[in-house]
């Protein structure tokens, strides 16, 4: 399969967490050696997680621990030929206290042939 575009590669990261298919699109779409960078370590994992193994460690981490009320997903936002960003907005309850919370943050994606190989979070406050 050829390299995909930028343009592709975005859409499909916003289609994928829109229709569910995150976890799906993480072997498709991201590099082996992707770099996942938090603004903050909220999970007691650090900060940056590594690799295809510990992205998906991280979506079952967050599946495991929170329940989405509602999620939004803005863009996807292009930035010259290696960059994209996406909004997100999420309304989840967290499963063990039940401490319900609204989030927005902007997620930006760095691309080199053909596959994400960085993703970056920021939150706001």
């Amino acid at each position: 399969m050829p390299d995909m575009s930028l343009q592709d590669i975005a859409n499909e990261l916003v289609s994928g967490c829109r229709e569910g298919r995150d976890v799906e699109n993480i072997d498709k779409l991201y590099d082996a050696n992707v770099v996942s960078v938090e603004a903050a370590d909220f999970s007691g994992m650090g900060r940056e997680t590594h690799g295809i193994q510990g992205l998906k460690g991280k979506h079952d981490w967050w599946n495991t621990n929170f329940e989405v009320k509602d999620f939004k997903v803005d863009g996807p936002f292009l930035h010259g030929d290696d960059r994209f960003s996406v909004i997100f907005e999420m309304d989840t309850v967290q499963k063990d206290t039940g401490e319900r919370t609204q989030g927005k943050e902007v997620a930006v994606y760095h691309v080199a042939n053909g596959k994400i190989t960085r993703e970056e979070f920021f939150y706001a406050s």
